[in-house]
Parts: structure tokens; sequence; C-alpha cells
């Protein structure tokens, strides 16, 4: 089962969104927070749908996260700065595969809390290696049961709630669905019941610590990834040649690289079809997200093998 991204708006769930100046309380927490599980268990889509806006890109076909990114969460008592992580999963043969499985698993060392997602009625050998990860970290869980709305009746949960409790100790058991917005809103008070006592770690109206030039190339890659089959999106990622603000809009140039000359032809498409659409779909993101119109060019380059190579993986960007 797959969640489809979830619209967002500007609007809080009621939370008034500490103001820039505001004195700190004395009983303010802040601490970080990693949302971890296996590949394509909704992660990405609960850290979207906790922020009201898209800090991380979604798509239906596993592992779309690569990066760890910071999303963050204010509020007149808390600060939450929630950590997405690659999914992590057994095959590592790849350097891609271990470069996001260390990003993932270094998440784990230094949160002050794990949310460990899994889909609600599901459990494989992989939630279980994730599981077997968090127990080692010796840090407080809350199990988050996604996808909630996809189970019918309510009372089935039940049975798998208490299989679930006979497998860790969790802190706290939320059931929820991040696309219905279905019993998320008491999930940030849960969380920062386990945070320490501190002030803030960035200013108020701060919610990721990506770049926009990190920001415009992963939406390319989004784009990308829904619209190719379902191999051909490991195979490919986005770098920007250009970024920069001419003329009351957005110059971006993007190089698309994938890792054989076929894959080329596949995303450039028929007659070009294939890049001007992936093209357009990004550009309108774009444009809402930084507020002004965006002049994107993408180019397609090969490079031979690059997911296997850490040298490569580090010079489009990786952090190793």
């Amino acid at each position: 089962m797959h969640e489809d991204p979830p619209e967002f708006d500007d609007v809080d769930d009621g939370a008034e969104q500490a103001e820039a100046g505001d004195p700190v309380p004395s009983n303010y927490r802040c601490g970080f927070a990693a949302i971890v599980g296996r590949p394509n268990v909704g992660k990405s889509t609960l850290l979207n749908a906790l922020l009201h806006r898209k800090v991380s890109i979604v798509s239906p076909k596993p592992q779309t996260t690569r990066h760890r990114i910071l999303g963050i969460l204010t509020r007149p008592e808390e600060q939450i700065i929630f950590v997405d992580t690659p999914g992590i999963h057994s095959s590592a043969r790849r350097a891609m595969n271990r470069h996001m499985n260390r990003a993932a698993l270094s998440s784990l060392a230094d949160a002050d809390i794990n949310l460990f997602v899994v889909e609600s009625l599901s459990w494989s050998e992989e939630d279980q290696r994730v599981l077997d990860a968090l127990k080692q970290q010796k840090r407080p869980i809350i199990l988050v049961l996604s996808k909630v709305d996809k189970v019918q009746p309510r009372e089935r949960m039940l049975p798998f709630i208490q299989e679930m409790n006979r497998r860790a100790e969790f802190v706290e058991v939320v059931p929820l669905s991040a696309l219905k917005k279905s019993n998320l809103e008491q999930l940030p008070s849960i969380i920062a019941k386990h945070l320490p006592l501190s002030p803030p770690h960035f200013p108020p109206d701060q919610v990721t610590d990506r770049s926009p030039e990190f920001q415009a190339a992963e939406i390319v890659r989004e784009k990308l990834t829904l619209r190719l089959r379902q191999e051909l999106p490991y195979g490919l990622t986005v770098a920007l040649e250009q970024f920069k603000e001419e003329d009351g809009r957005l110059l971006v140039n993007a190089v698309i690289w994938v890792e054989r000359t076929g894959q080329k032809a596949i995303v450039i498409g028929q007659g070009g079809e294939q890049l001007k659409e992936v093209g357009r779909s990004a550009r309108i993101e774009m444009s809402n997200l930084f507020g002004r119109p965006v002049h994107l060019e993408l180019w397609v380059k090969v490079k031979e093998n690059w997911s296997d190579n850490e040298m490569a993986l580090k010079q489009l960007g990786y952090e190793m």
C-alpha cells in the first residue's frame, strides 16, 4: 500500500508559532526526533504533514529519501527537530545503499527520541531489523502505526498493537494517518514530553536545514521518480550547475546523471517529451516554493555506475 503525497496549506492546526524575540520559558523543551523505518513506510509523508509544508520529497517508490533531512517544528513551549532518514534496508551491496544505511543509523545515535514508523497490520524482516537497531541505541521509542485509514474495521488494530508491545517497550503507541491527518495533532505534544529542557536550536521561522539549491535538485528528482519505471529512479541523481536570481526570476540549470547510455534515452523520452514534462512540473513547484518565476533548464548526462562509486557519490553531494 502506498500513500499519495498530501496537500499542504500554510495554516497550523491551532498551535501558534513562537515569535522571534519572545522570552523562552524556563520549561521550554528542544531536541531531536529521528523518524525511522523500513523503506516506503511513509516517513517523509509524516514529516511533511507534521510541518504543514513539503520539506522532503515523496513518491510511491522505495528509497526515495537518500539524505538526512531536518524538519523544524517550533511552538510556544517546544521546538522539535525532526530527522527524516532513508529507509534502513538489508541490501548494502552498492555504495548508495551503504550511504543510506549509514545516514539512517547515524541519526539514531544523535536523536533524543526515535519515532519507529510501521505500516499498520504489516510486519516484515526489514521492520524487525530496524527495531533491533533501535533497541541497541537505548533511546525512548515511540511506535507510530501509519496508514491507519486503510484499516477497516479499526478493531483489527488491537491485536496488532498487542503484538507490537510484545516486541519492544515503547514509551507511546500512536496510530495515525499522515495522508488524512487523522490523530496527527497529538504527536508533537507526545514527543515534546520526552525532549530535554533546552532553549531552541533554530530561529522560529526556519523549517529545514536544507538550502534552496538542495530543494530545487530534489524537486527535479522527485518528478523524475514519479514518471519513470520502477528500476530507473535508483540509477539517477540530480546536481545543480546554476541557481541564481536575475531580473526577478530564478535561473536554474540542472544535470540529471544516469548510469548507462540506455537510461539517458528513457529520461529524455520520444521527441524529448518525457524531459519536457518533468521540467514543466518541476518548474511549477519551484515557482510556488520560492515565490517567483523560474527558468529551468535540464540536461541528461551519463556517469557510468555512479551509485556504486564512493568518490562519485561524494562529488554529487552525498555525505559520505
